[in-house]
């Protein structure tokens, strides 16, 4: 009998363990169940909207869905729909790839504060996610403090200070695009506990900040080393790519008499101690670091900064899934380099936490794969017969690849001019679509 194989989430990982099944010589039967009816995953949903080149690697993703062997059943929830102990009585083995989806906390005073927006959530209401499309940031606010030193934070500042032509060529929402571009937001903060040398963000993203319309990036020079110290422990690879950096905020830093109607100011040694305000924010207290043996220690001196938004993009982490060892300080499912159980596996961020690029997946793939095969001879349980049954009996609507095929069709039909595509934002609306209504 073949090997059935249930993989729990569509982004990239789980597209990666799917292609490397497919691709084995094992008669396996691969079913990708994804809570919403789009697939991708992080693609969708977390990759820039001005980054389509990156988005590209979903039509691979959808080559797999199509192979003969793979199936896609999307709109389907596990731990809502189906326990995750129901799915694995019904597959030999399944695979949970559902990512990181939930922002870490800053862990300070005043947080919970009414305009206080993890990165997870307003990444996703410009991306269109079903799950933040009522979130209504207010954006009416000149100042904008954007808290963290990576590539997550350096979209978001990116994304705040583009203009709308700048914009409307790529999948942001048509919402979206008009909150940013009736924004009144002229300056960007970005604040970082360690220094320029310890950041995060790529050479292209941060390159990115100079080449915008109407936006001028600062940062002050005398806080920029001239290369990174040679006692810094680190690959050779990673010593250019800092460097590179650091000749890129240079660059920044000597341009600075620009004048350009927006800002985004590059602030580091500073970290978050308090979100001021009532029961909206009205501004953020910082306090100036050092940095000791690579971490962050306050010095004692204060500063303030006014605002009605904070945008604290610090790390994700996962809440888990009942049925589903989990370390709930990590973040992160407990499992033996992805095993997680008889015949329970993770892979991606699950396993791994938030970290890598989208390829940075495909080896977690591979490693599920290959250790599926390594733990199952032969298939002995029912596999997709036994999961449409019980979605259907359960009055659940599954929505198949072909389906997603005609969303795709219908997102790219409703483009704005020069758009790849329109995205249908929420659940009900991509059913309306499937339903001819």
């Amino acid at each position: 009998m073949p090997i059935h194989v249930a993989i729990v989430g569509s982004g990239p990982s789980g597209f990666y363990t799917a292609e490397a099944l497919a691709k084995s010589d094992t008669d396996c039967r691969i079913d990708i169940i994804e809570r919403l009816p789009a697939p991708h995953g992080l693609i969708r949903y977390g990759v820039a909207p001005d980054h389509q080149t990156t988005k590209n690697v979903s039509r691979n993703f959808d080559k797999t869905a199509a192979r003969g062997e793979v199936n896609f059943y999307g709109n389907v929830d596990v731990g809502h729909d189906i326990s995750l102990d129901e799915l694995r009585a019904m597959y030999d083995a399944v695979v949970i790839a559902i990512g990181s989806p939930e922002d870490n906390k800053l862990g300070i005073p005043g947080e919970d504060k009414d305009g206080v927006i993890g990165s997870a959530a307003f990444v996703g209401w410009y991306n269109g996610h079903p799950d933040f499309v009522d979130l209504a940031p207010d954006l009416d606010t000149a100042n904008v403090c954007v808290i963290g030193n990576g590539n997550v934070a350096i979209d978001i500042a990116r994304l705040l200070v583009k203009t709308r032509a700048e914009l409307s060529h790529t999948d942001i929402t048509n919402d979206a695009l008009d909150a940013i571009e009736a924004a009144a937001i002229t300056d960007i903060h970005m604040l970082g506990r360690r220094g320029p040398v310890e950041a995060k963000y790529t050479n292209k993203e941060l390159r990115e900040m100079g080449d915008l319309e109407n936006c001028v990036p600062r940062i002050d020079a005398s806080i920029l080393p001239a290369a990174v110290p040679e006692d810094m422990e680190m690959s050779d690879r990673d010593r250019r790519l800092r460097n590179k950096n650091l000749d890129t905020l240079r660059e920044f830093a000597l341009g600075a008499a620009e004048d350009l109607p927006k800002r985004v100011h590059f602030q580091f040694f500073a970290a978050p101690r308090e979100i001021l305000g009532g029961d909206k924010v009205e501004g953020i207290r910082m306090e100036r670091t050092e940095v000791v043996d690579g971490r962050a220690v306050g010095t004692g001196e204060f500063f303030e900064i006014e605002t009605n938004l904070v945008l604290p993009a610090v790390g994700y982490r996962s809440g888990g899934m009942e049925g589903l060892p989990f370390n709930d300080d990590w973040g992160v499912a407990i499992s033996d380099d992805g095993r997680a159980g008889e015949g329970l596996y993770v892979v991606g961020w699950i396993k791994r936490g938030p970290t890598g690029v989208i390829g940075t997946n495909r080896p977690d793939g591979q490693e599920a794969a290959k250790q599926i095969l390594e733990d199952i001879a032969e298939g002995s349980k029912p596999g997709r017969e036994a999961l449409e049954a019980f979605v259907t009996k359960n009055g659940g609507r599954i929505v198949d690849f072909d389906d997603w095929l005609t969303l795709d069709a219908h997102e790219k039909a409703e483009a704005r001019e020069g758009a790849p595509r329109e995205k249908l934002i929420t659940v009900a609306a991509m059913l309306r679509v499937l339903d001819g209504a």
